[in-house]
């Protein structure tokens, strides 16, 4: 599957963020990653629905919308999607993990199915039907510039397996946490295609933007 760049919007100096998204147009970047937070179901706060409802005015790039919150399936709505975004719904985070997913697509949104680094593979072979893609975490969710789990790598290929295994060699891998450029090569290796890119990639300090997006786009 071609290797997509989902950058982490929460990276995006607020006083930038014009010329930021001019820069992801001109890179031919896939999809704006929001990070979602609610400070109960991770221990921060970050990104709403009036930062998804100002990008919708600034770009028509496609959004990728994390909820890290609990209970989505009565909050989804509260978000501008549409045709061509992605909504992820955490497992950890609602007992009605159908009905969250079925709204997203309701909507006219691709949902995905999100998983924390501990939670089992096997907690998504029921919803692999109304999935468009898998998001794995590989740190704990919550804040960016942590280390990569390292069992997160075979998770990746593990899921991959039981993705294709079981029929479903289209659902997309996507990957969050630590995608620098030499973990993002060994994920990949793995089997994800799908990188949200933050501090360690395309938003680090030591290069350009664009020279950021096109080294991680090299790797991918």
């Amino acid at each position: 599957m071609k290797g997509k760049i989902a950058p982490s919007m929460m990276c995006v100096d607020a006083f930038k963020l014009e010329d930021t998204l001019k820069t992801f147009k001109e890179e031919k970047i896939d999809y704006l990653h929001i990070d979602v937070m609610d400070g109960t179901f991770v221990p921060n706060f970050m990104l709403g629905t009036d930062y998804c409802k100002m990008l919708k005015k600034k770009t028509d790039l496609p959004l990728d919308i994390h909820l890290m919150i609990n209970n989505p399936e009565y909050k989804a709505e509260w978000f501008p999607i549409g045709e061509g975004d992605m909504v992820s719904i955490h497992v950890e985070s609602t007992v009605h993990l159908q009905r969250a997913l079925s709204l997203v697509k309701r909507l006219g949104a691709k949902p995905i199915v999100a998983l924390n680094p501990a939670t089992p593979i096997e907690e998504i072979r029921y919803v692999l039907d109304d999935v468009c893609a898998v998001l794995l975490m590989t740190v704990n969710p919550g804040y960016a510039g942590q280390a990569l789990i390292p069992q997160t790598l075979k998770k990746i290929s593990d899921t991959r397996k039981f993705l294709d295994i079981n029929g479903y060699e289209h659902i997309e891998i996507e990957v969050d946490g630590n995608v620098s450029f030499e973990n993002a090569k060994l994920m990949k290796s793995a089997g994800s295609n799908i990188y949200v890119a933050g501090s360690s990639s395309v938003f680090r300090k030591d290069l350009s933007l664009e020279d950021g997006i096109r080294l991680l786009r090299k790797v991918i």
